[in-house]
């Protein structure tokens, strides 16, 4: 049997895959798994605490009801903090001394989707193991408590939405000893693309409150038109705004805004390649860069790689996701890492990626730069890229076929330095996904057509 937890928890098609049951007995379940057994500081003796929060989805009301129902009557009095982005409920798991936090989102995914995810305390995602210890013990039956053991559910959104947004704001503008909140980003005219998702009230709130002008984008969520042509998915409603209000930049969050991408102001896109190179860059020169490196997937471009090593910054490579991004930055005591799908973790502020932060560092660095975004992102120049599918492959042996890896060897050779080579079997599909980055795209198109002809055949099923 697969598991239940993917790379980003579980998801499925909400009330199919994803069901009310599965909701309550995964708080049930995650309740026995992730419970501290010590008095919490405050709370009557024994009494222990869950933070959920949720995206804009319409299934994300039930889901949520039945995942708090599972806490509660698992002994947890259950805080349900409403709409509010993901990395809000990392970051408020970490301050409001609870046990554990959860958000209800399928992230990017269509409005039909829906996930859930667990943050453990501390507001950091959960480990393989723990994931594992969740999914052991799932549906299984035990003492649960009664009477005056049971939780209790409350909702308080707009102190979880404004404790949030305050500290926010803080990474770029904090407080001074005049109480007086600054403005760093004041004069900065912006574009910003919510998605119509759970930061649809965060960002454009943290981004005037930094002073920035802000011109707001799908930000009217109704349950049903998450990322629907909106957001980090489909910039092309930002692209035209940014061009037609004259703004100096765009930025788009994804639905539950644990990622950001951003628009120069000629309406072009700048990926998180070279949103995390500009940050990287900021940091090295504050002195925040810890071991002047920023880590990366093996996705991000060669041209970032290229580009940093010039400014003598190291990366260091993982596995596609920020999970896996994140245990390589607390391993190697990192401060910055992320994807070029947009997932920047700052760690300086937060435990997992942080769209809305990410923005705000973003602008902030414009502005402290004097520079255009534009001018910001020729910096990190991408190298052409072609991405090819070969489905109906036995992708288990994509890494042993003594014929696809001498095939890798003989463009990896023709490459040399100019560009690379990546294949990486699909998780749910019998495909491997082959992925060539050459200094032109006429190169790429010919290294990455030739591999895929050698895999096709090859492994083919």
């Amino acid at each position: 049997m697969p598991r239940m937890f993917g790379t980003d928890g579980v998801r499925g098609l909400a009330n199919r895959a994803l069901t009310a049951q599965l909701a309550l007995d995964l708080g049930d379940a995650a309740v026995r798994v992730l419970g501290d057994e010590g008095n919490r500081t405050g709370q009557p003796e024994g009494r222990r605490r869950a933070l959920v929060g949720r995206d804009t989805r319409v299934s994300g009301d039930f889901l949520a009801a039945a995942l708090s129902a599972g806490m509660s009557a698992g002994g947890f009095d259950v805080i349900d903090a409403g709409i509010i982005p993901t990395p809000g409920v990392a970051y408020l798991t970490s301050v409001l001394n609870v046990e554990m936090g959860a958000v209800i989102s399928a992230s990017h995914n269509p409005m039909p989707d829906n996930g859930i995810k667990f943050f453990a305390r501390g507001g950091f995602k959960l480990p393989d193991t723990k994931e594992d210890e969740i999914e052991q013990v799932l549906g299984q039956d035990w003492e649960r408590p009664t009477g005056a053991g049971v939780g209790r559910i409350s909702h308080d959104s707009t102190t979880a939405t404004n404790l949030y947004i305050d500290h926010l704001v803080s990474t770029i503008a904090p407080i001074g000893a005049d109480q007086v909140q600054p403005k760093p980003l004041k004069g900065l005219k912006i574009v910003a693309d919510c998605a119509n998702g759970a930061t649809s009230v965060v960002a454009p709130e943290a981004l005037r409150r930094a002073g920035a002008d802000v011109i707001v984008i799908n930000a009217s969520p109704d349950g049903y038109n998450i990322n629907k042509n909106a957001g980090s998915t489909h910039p092309e409603q930002l692209q035209a705004m940014v061009k037609a209000s004259d703004a100096a930049l765009g930025v788009a969050f994804d639905g539950d805004a644990d990622r950001c991408l951003a628009v120069d102001e000629d309406g072009n896109l700048v990926n998180g390649d070279q949103i995390m190179g500009i940050l990287a860059r900021a940091k090295k020169r504050q002195g925040k860069l810890n071991h002047d490196t920023l880590v990366v997937t093996v996705m991000s471009n060669l041209g970032l790689k290229l580009a940093l090593k010039d400014m003598g910054i190291a990366t260091v490579e993982t596995g596609v996701g920020d999970r896996y991004v994140l245990e390589e930055m607390l391993r190697g005591n990192y401060s910055l890492g992320g994807e070029q799908s947009g997932h920047v973790i700052n760690r300086e502020f937060a435990t997992t990626g942080d769209g809305t932060l990410t923005a705000l560092t973003l602008c902030n660095e414009v502005v402290q730069s004097g520079k255009s975004l534009k001018e910001l992102a020729a910096d990190f120049p991408q190298l052409p890229q072609t991405l090819v599918n070969v489905p109906n492959v036995d992708k288990t042996a994509v890494n042993d076929n003594a014929k696809v890896q001498q095939a890798i060897a003989r463009e990896e050779q023709l490459l040399g330095e100019t560009g690379r080579v990546l294949l990486r079997a699909s998780g749910t599909e019998p495909l491997v996904r082959v992925m060539a980055e050459a200094a032109t795209q006429e190169q790429a198109d010919e290294v990455c057509s030739r591999l895929a002809q050698v895999v096709a055949q090859e492994l083919a099923l």
